[in-house]
């Protein structure tokens, strides 16, 4: 599974990015606005500390803005991915920026119908919202699964990009039933590696080898 830092917060993102960890970053005008600076500047930063897929969300309703927005996206760096919603005329941009060579990752996606048509669309990705569904008692991870079965009984290549993570159990269900990628808040990220018997573990054994009385350097 790949994993993408969902934040378009750039010291966040290079502290992670250190790691080796990241396989890339998404965004949205409401994370790039609480930053309080130039929405390019932002995304132009944060393509030139990672080297995977950077997603830059257009803001248009109707596709020839969205195409137009995304065209001027796509020349900020190699490693753009269009975001733009599932809606027809998001589809209908996917397609169009798809047929020119461009990454995009469609958004908003809430039923594996959805994310059929985004396939046929052309996207790079497609992001269910995971805890969005789980808001309004509905089976998040059951909807992975549905992308996942249609995908490979048509071998699209679109990637499902899990999203709305909200905890370590959500990443851990999402591998489970096949997501390629895990878009997740850098709180989420840094939890992974938590456990309170590795901490333990880790006091003993440092206990114990202060009572030697030795160093290694």
């Amino acid at each position: 599974m790949k994993f993408f830092v969902d934040t378009a917060d750039i010291a966040e993102i290079r502290d992670l990015a250190a790691t080796g960890l990241v396989d890339g970053v998404t965004t949205n005008p409401s994370l790039v606005a609480k930053s309080g600076r130039n929405f390019i500047e932002v995304i132009e930063e944060i393509c030139g500390i990672v080297a995977g897929p950077v997603s830059a969300e257009v803001t248009a309703l109707d596709a020839a803005a969205m195409i137009e927005e995304g065209r001027k996206l796509a020349k900020i760096a190699k490693n753009i991915a269009v975001k733009v919603p599932l809606t027809w005329d998001g589809l209908k941009a996917c397609k169009a920026l798809a047929g020119e060579g461009t990454m995009v990752n469609v958004t908003l996606c809430f039923s594996a119908n959805q994310a059929l048509l985004a396939a046929k669309a052309g996207a790079t990705f497609v992001s269910p919202f995971i805890g969005r569904l789980d808001d309004i008692n509905l089976d998040g991870m059951e909807l992975i699964h549905d992308i996942r079965t249609i995908y490979d009984n048509y071998d699209f290549p679109t990637e499902i990009l899990a999203a709305s993570i909200r905890s370590a159990n959500h990443v851990k269900e999402a591998a489970l039933v096949g997501a390629d990628v895990a878009t997740v808040p850098p709180g989420v990220l840094r939890g992974l590696a938590n456990h309170p018997l590795t901490d333990k573990g880790l006091e003993l054994f440092l206990a114990d080898w202060k009572k030697t009385g030795q160093k290694i350097l």
